[in-house]
């Protein structure tokens, strides 16, 4: 039975209660976003989500950055109900189909410096297995074990993902992972781990990385990839530099090491271009890719360059790896955001909410930092009235953070945290959020963030 509303034999209160009840009862103390956000939805469109409670909330989660067009987009509706209703198998392993010749010659369009030269190969549903596929692939090209990643990192959580993804507090209950990794700094203007911020850092973080490859005595043996990402996500919406990122390109190549690129989150136009990378220029050896190619359905893929293709049938396998409906959700996607000018969209909204928000940070001492790149935007919350460090830099403030997400849901806004102390509010709105819809976020995050902080012990606003 599918049910998209309330049981008619009880109140509104009562049944979101009982759903929300049962779900604690029933799920894993692992569940993460359910904590949160207390909501039943039942209907969704765009940016807009419903709840059972007949409340409307703006969604700046975007699925996590999955739903590039936002809930329900027509184009990605009628391109499954056009499978649904013609009658071609939904579920194939991975043979060769219309629907996946499609996607494949969609996708391979996008890619950074041409189509040319690229392989695909599809994994397992989530990026997780994607970014496990790409330290695979390059183990076996290179005959290298090692990997070099960064501070701040995420890949995702499962064995491989998770030990070159950098939060210690996940990472810490389970035993020491069998992948050897190198953990070079991540440039952070911020909290700058060399205590200077800017280009000098930037420069000092790609003169280590150089150092630990070329100095015999670095004690770093020859690595099979360096994997990173070109704008942070969990790790708080820090955007590395295009000028560091081209050094990681210059050294890697340099060294004969693969270069890892994970867009899972960053894709599909999110940053204001298709690719994060292309802001730099820089043509990575292997680029990993889920959430918004699938249009809003569970799909991952890496593409890397065709001389890495060196392991055999059955190296890397997953039973969903050739979802049919993600697939032409997929391709719908990526066509509408390249041919409806999303793309520049995302740049020019990301500019306008970046400026707006800094502005606000003038005004709100409990805001420390505003970075981002196109509609991938973070807030960094710090104690409002605590001494900065010699870069200007005050504590986290994880409690104050949690406040205004809590505010946010008040108004009407969905926000998620992420970051050092899970302290960062972060905005992932869909590419298709409207003028007027930019307009209610910024209104009523600035509004969360004036009541959390009047009320918040110590501040004296």
């Amino acid at each position: 039975m599918v049910v998209s509303q309330l049981p008619s034999s009880l109140p509104a209160a009562q049944a979101v209660a009982d759903v929300l009840g049962r779900q604690q009862d029933r799920e894993s103390a692992a569940r993460t976003y359910a904590r949160t956000l207390p909501i039943v939805p039942v209907r969704a469109d765009g940016m807009v989500v419903e709840g059972a409670d007949g409340r409307r909330y703006l969604d700046c989660l975007s699925g996590a950055g999955t739903l590039a067009l936002g809930h329900n987009h027509p184009v990605v509706v009628d391109a499954i109900r056009r499978l649904l209703d013609s009658g071609a198998p939904l579920h194939v392993l991975d043979l060769g189909t219309f629907e996946k010749d499609e996607f494949t010659t969609t996708l391979l369009d996008t890619m950074p410096g041409g189509p040319d030269g690229w392989r695909l190969h599809f994994c397992g549903p989530a990026g997780t297995d994607a970014v496990e596929a790409a330290l695979k692939l390059t183990q076996i090209a290179t005959g290298r074990s090692g990997v070099l990643a960064f501070t701040g990192g995420y890949h995702g959580m499962t064995a491989a993902a998770l030990a070159v993804s950098a939060n210690v507090g996940v990472k810490s209950p389970l035993p020491r992972a069998a992948i050897e990794v190198t953990r070079l700094p991540f440039p952070y203007d911020y909290r700058c781990p060399f205590g200077l911020g800017g280009t000098l850092a930037a420069d000092l973080a790609a003169r280590y990385a150089e150092t630990m490859l070329t100095d015999p005595h670095s004690g770093v043996v020859p690595p099979a990839a360096m994997i990173l990402e070109p704008v942070q996500g969990e790790g708080g919406t820090v955007p590395a530099p295009d000028g560091w990122l081209r050094e990681m390109r210059r050294i890697t190549a340099a060294q004969g090491i693969p270069l890892i690129v994970d867009e899972v989150q960053t894709g599909v136009g999110r940053t204001g271009a298709f690719w994060a990378v292309e802001h730099s220029g820089v043509v990575p050896d292997v680029l990993v890719m889920s959430k918004a190619i699938g249009g809003s359905l569970p799909l991952a893929v890496i593409a890397y360059r065709e001389e890495l293709d060196t392991w055999r049938p059955g190296a890397h396998t997953g039973t969903f790896r050739g979802n049919q409906l993600a697939m032409v959700a997929g391709s719908a996607t990526v066509r509408h955001v390249r041919e409806s000018g999303l793309v520049e969209r995302a740049a020019t909204v990301g500019d306008r909410m970046l400026r707006e928000l800094r502005l606000l940070q003038g005004q709100q001492p409990a805001i420390g930092d505003v970075r981002g790149r196109g509609l991938m935007i973070g807030l960094e919350i710090v104690e409002p009235d605590a001494a900065a460090n010699a870069i200007g830099a005050r504590p986290a403030a994880p409690d104050l953070a949690r406040r205004i997400r809590a505010e946010c849901l008040d108004r009407g806004l969905m926000v998620e945290l992420g970051g050092r102390h899970d302290a960062v509010v972060r905005l992932l709105p869909p590419l298709t959020i409207t003028d007027l819809q930019v307009d209610a976020v910024l209104a009523r995050l600035a509004d969360a963030v004036r009541v959390a902080s009047s009320g918040y012990p110590g501040s004296r606003r």
